[in-house]
């Protein structure tokens, strides 16, 4: 019994990063809020992704975000799905374009 417990609290540390993170939108969030929103992200990295969006306007994809010095490929996968960048969230794609039926020419 003791041991399935174990086991179990074991399990419960591993997953806690995984649900640690909170959605923020780094284009728009002060260094306070991504400090605290996202895993592994303190006041100076969020400081440098603030410094960044500044120096280079917004980011306009999630990949981006890991140009940032400090935030490496590992940090950027683990927080992929809380990072925002629009208001609707970070889109992979954007929307399909309208595509116009050809007219009718007289022969």
């Amino acid at each position: 019994m003791l041991r399935k417990l174990a086991i179990f609290m074991l399990g419960l540390v591993l997953c806690l990063p995984l649900h640690a993170s909170t959605p923020v939108n780094v284009n728009t969030a002060d260094a306070a809020t991504i400090a605290k929103a996202l895993d592994g992200i303190g006041p100076a990295k969020a400081a440098a992704i603030v410094a960044w969006r500044e120096q280079h306007g917004p980011f306009k994809t999630v990949d981006e975000v890991g140009q940032v010095k400090g935030v490496g490929a590992s940090t950027l996968d683990r927080n992929r799905a809380a990072i925002l960048i629009s208001e609707e969230g970070a889109k992979p794609d954007a929307p399909p374009a309208k595509v116009k039926k050809p007219s009718k020419t007289e022969e």
